[in-house]
């Protein structure tokens, strides 16, 4: 039985690349054009499932990703995936790189080949995609010179790779996570992950000494811990937790009872098995 699936599209994106290793060949993979429109596949039941990028180890947090997770419709993350990442300058066949002035990419990409762009084409302008792949499609409609995506979107559209692995970091990788609808477990398996946003009522000194201090008494580690603006107001601010352990582990789920005393709301966002 087939899987409906969305995914951070268009077609040669990263993510897709991370969703063919988590599928099968029967499975119904459909690009959307943002993070947000993916999500939204699910929440609406286009599809049972979607897998965006939530991490990457030298750029950091995909803000949209976390902001989604932690106030949009609640969703729940039942696996995560990784993938690195190598990046290829490109363009038309007919483009000679003398002739480039323009360059579009996703911002984290840019960010990842900075030190490329300022030694080969430190006067081109930078233009911001939704995706990489969303950047090799658009150089076919001559938005632009050229583009900075992953290899396989050369292929895809039919461009010519003028530069193979310009990244400034060789090892560079990005975490995905898999979303479903409330509901979704995934068992224990002895190496998992539990996520969460955490909302304090009033900001106060503190209050992420507070938070800590319930996973140190559990003995919990935590492996990620990011503030974000809640919108409500400047400087109200909630934090994204991703402890080691699943919720049905005493430890982890004597933390989040702890945490329930002490904070305003707790968005439960799953337990899932790490990547390995």
């Amino acid at each position: 039985m087939s899987t409906k699936y969305a995914y951070l599209g268009p077609a040669g994106t990263f993510t897709e690349a991370a969703l063919l290793q988590i599928t099968k060949s029967e499975d119904q993979l459909t690009p959307y054009a943002n993070v947000t429109a993916a999500l939204n596949a699910v929440r609406n039941g286009e599809c049972e499932k979607a897998l965006v990028p939530i991490e990457n180890s030298v750029e950091g947090v995909v803000a949209r990703t976390l902001d989604e997770l932690a106030m949009g419709k609640p969703l729940v993350i039942t696996a995560e995936t990784t993938l690195p990442v190598s990046f290829s300058l490109m363009s038309l066949p007919a483009t000679d790189k003398s002739q480039i002035k323009t360059i579009a990419t996703h911002p984290h990409a840019e960010s990842q080949c900075r030190a490329y762009i300022a030694k080969n084409f430190p006067h081109a302008e930078i233009i911001e995609t939704p995706s990489t792949a969303a950047a090799a499609k658009g150089l076919t409609e001559g938005k632009y010179d050229a583009a900075i995506a992953a290899s396989i979107a050369a292929k895809n559209y039919g461009l010519k790779v003028i530069a193979e692995n310009i990244g400034d970091n060789e090892n560079a990788i990005t975490r995905f996570v898999l979303v479903e609808q409330p509901g979704a477990n995934s068992k224990s398996t002895g190496n998992d992950r539990t996520s969460m946003a955490v909302f304090i009522a009033i900001d106060h000194a503190g209050a992420l000494l507070e938070i800590l201090t319930e996973f140190a008494k559990h003995n919990v580690n935590l492996s990620f811990i990011q503030s974000r603006p809640t919108g409500r107001e400047l400087g109200h601010y909630h934090f994204i937790i991703d402890a080691e352990g699943h919720v049905d582990d005493a430890a982890v789920n004597g933390a989040i009872s702890g945490l329930r005393n002490i904070c305003e709301d707790i968005r439960f966002l799953g337990s899932y098995p790490r990547a390995k």
